[in-house]
């Protein structure tokens, strides 16, 4: 599957630990409050909000806590400020990354990103390196055994204002430009269609094939990097079996 927004819903099997879903529900309120800092604390008025919250309540984040940190962002109560810093950066095989942070110490988290790939088999790119292989877009994942016919899901994505359906093996991938992601998804909900993840994310114009021991490599270095607590998301532009990325996860 090109990019990892399928590996993306694969993982989240793994955070039902109290541990993995302390720390998913710390990164996700902490891109909901700084959502609703720069764009205001409407859902349906900043899309990049409306992501964050649907990223949050897929991870099962009560709706108290989410609604509290909307009101940090937007002034209402009191809370850390954030900043928003992007990284790029190689995996094995010559996958390109774009790691997305929120952080509070810019150095800190430059170096602990810095010293996670080298430790595991990647380097630090330098600004624009990869960046420009990257376009922010809605994803809509589709479960295809409950979906509708090829022709009438696209039928219906189109009409909402989705740009494209494409086939990933499992799923279908509904892509819309950010403005109209969630306009799309609930669009898909409200027909009955199972969709099992709605987000903006950065997706690859261009793909590189991994398989093998190298795919193993490249997804370990993305966990490391996710584990770190100021890291967001990690944005990849591999192509990778589904096989060999539910084995892994």
């Amino acid at each position: 599957m090109s990019g990892h927004s399928k590996w993306s819903t694969i993982k989240r099997k793994k955070e039902a630990t109290d541990q993995k879903r302390s720390k998913a529900f710390a990164k996700r309120l902490r891109a909901i409050e700084v959502a609703a800092r720069e764009g205001g604390g409407s859902i349906e008025g900043n899309m990049t909000l409306a992501s964050a919250v649907e990223k949050a309540r897929d991870a099962s984040v009560p709706t108290d806590n989410i609604d509290r940190a909307i009101k940090r962002g937007s002034g209402e109560l009191e809370g850390a400020r954030y900043e928003e810093v992007m990284y790029e950066g190689y995996a094995p095989g010559g996958v390109a990354l774009l790691i997305e942070a929120l952080t509070d110490n810019r150095n800190r988290t430059g170096q602990d990103i810095r010293h996670t790939l080298t430790r595991t088999g990647g380097s630090m790119g330098d600004p624009g390196s990869v960046g420009w292989m990257f376009q922010r877009k809605g994803v809509i994942l589709v479960e295809k055994e409950s979906a509708p016919d090829e022709e009438r899901l696209m039928e219906m994505a189109l009409e909402a204002g989705a740009d494209d359906l494409s086939d990933q093996e499992s799923h279908w991938e509904v892509i819309t430009e950010p403005s109209g992601f969630k306009v799309v998804a609930d669009a898909l909900r409200d027909a009955g269609v199972n969709v099992v993840s709605a987000e903006i994310t950065q997706q690859p114009s261009v793909t590189v094939p991994v398989d093998g021991s190298q795919a193993r490599a490249v997804l370990s270095l993305i966990e490391a990097l996710e584990d770190n607590g100021d890291v967001q998301a990690v944005h990849a532009n591999f192509d990778i079996p589904e096989e060999v990325l539910a084995e892994a996860g």
